[in-house]
């Protein structure tokens, strides 16, 4: 799907991963469901929601900048500190689900993300059982064409 048009532009831009970004971190702040995975971050959450911007910015086929500063992303060993099972997997696609649903517009563009989304926070569990261990294939939103994996 190289010549489709990348999500980042579909969706609208940085604006609306800003939008994104502060809605799902809002959500992870106010919602006891999210309490879990709240507490693995710091209680200033500035610096991490521009990781975060940078990161979902370039996944969905924009501007690279996050592998400028950090490298490839290896996101399953930068969380490895952090148990992450199927409870902190459901709480963040909870929190992500609702940030989607608030940030972008076009049902059919939030499904695509959530789906992508959803495989990759699944690939993010790191407790024991998780299927994709035996697989070792990253997670990436192909329609971006980005290749680079998460």
């Amino acid at each position: 799907m190289s010549g489709k048009t990348p999500v980042f532009e579909r969706i609208g831009g940085a604006v609306t991963i800003d939008r994104l970004v502060e809605s799902f971190y809002r959500r992870m702040d106010t919602h006891e469901r999210a309490r879990t995975i709240r507490a693995m971050h710091a209680p200033d959450l500035g610096p991490v929601k521009q990781i975060l911007k940078r990161y979902l910015s370039e996944w969905m086929g924009g501007p690279k900048l996050y592998s400028v500063e950090k490298g490839h992303p290896r996101l399953r060993q930068r969380h490895l500190p952090f148990a992450i099972g199927e409870d902190e997997r459901d709480a963040w696609l909870f929190c992500m689900r609702g940030a989607l649903e608030d940030s972008v517009g076009d049902a059919g563009e939030r499904e695509e993300i959530f789906e992508a989304l959803r495989k990759l926070a699944d690939w993010m569990r790191n407790q024991a059982g998780n299927p994709h261990d035996a697989e070792k294939r990253p997670v990436q939103l192909v329609t971006s064409g980005n290749t680079s994996g998460p």
